[in-house]
């Protein structure tokens, strides 16, 4: 099985164990990142539902920026090319899921129709099989991770 498959179906099989989409991607890739499952866990523990379910930013993409910023960010806040070098191929990276997708936004990918900066409810909802059936998250978490497996194959 090649990397990026086992990264793919990492995130998907610990999706549909019950960790939200970008806990999901994020431990995914606990061995390049050099962190613990529990540490990631915690990390983006809040990023789900599109950042605590206002349904924004998709977190399969968050648990993605998050991963690679393990791996290839900077932590330096003076050096500015590196900054910009990092915000480049995250955008890159965000790009290649919306051209799959046509938006990296939970609530469109969900197809809701939420009013413009309306949250929907922090109430998260069981995991059931319709819950897991009538969602494409199991599918996006496993493409956020495949993304990224091919970035770093790079």
């Amino acid at each position: 099985m090649s990397k990026k498959q086992e990264k793919m179906d990492k995130a998907k099989e610990l999706f549909l164990s019950g960790a939200n989409c970008a806990q999901a991607v994020l431990c995914a890739f606990t061995e390049e990142t050099g962190l613990d499952t529990d540490t990631s866990m915690k990390i983006a523990s809040g990023f789900g539902g599109g950042m605590a379910r206002m349904r924004e930013v998709c977190g399969a993409v968050s648990g993605m920026f998050m991963a690679y910023d393990m791996i290839c960010g900077t932590a330096s806040f003076t050096d500015k090319d590196a900054k910009d070098a990092l915000y480049k191929k995250l955008q890159a990276l965000a790009e290649e899921f919306k051209k799959e997708n046509s938006s990296m936004i939970c609530k469109e990918l969900l197809g809701l129709s939420l009013p413009a900066n309306t949250p929907d409810t922090p109430v998260s909802e069981a995991r059931t099989p319709q819950y897991y059936k009538k969602r494409p998250c199991a599918e996006l978490v496993a493409m956020a991770a495949g993304i990224l497996a091919d970035e770093l194959e790079k």
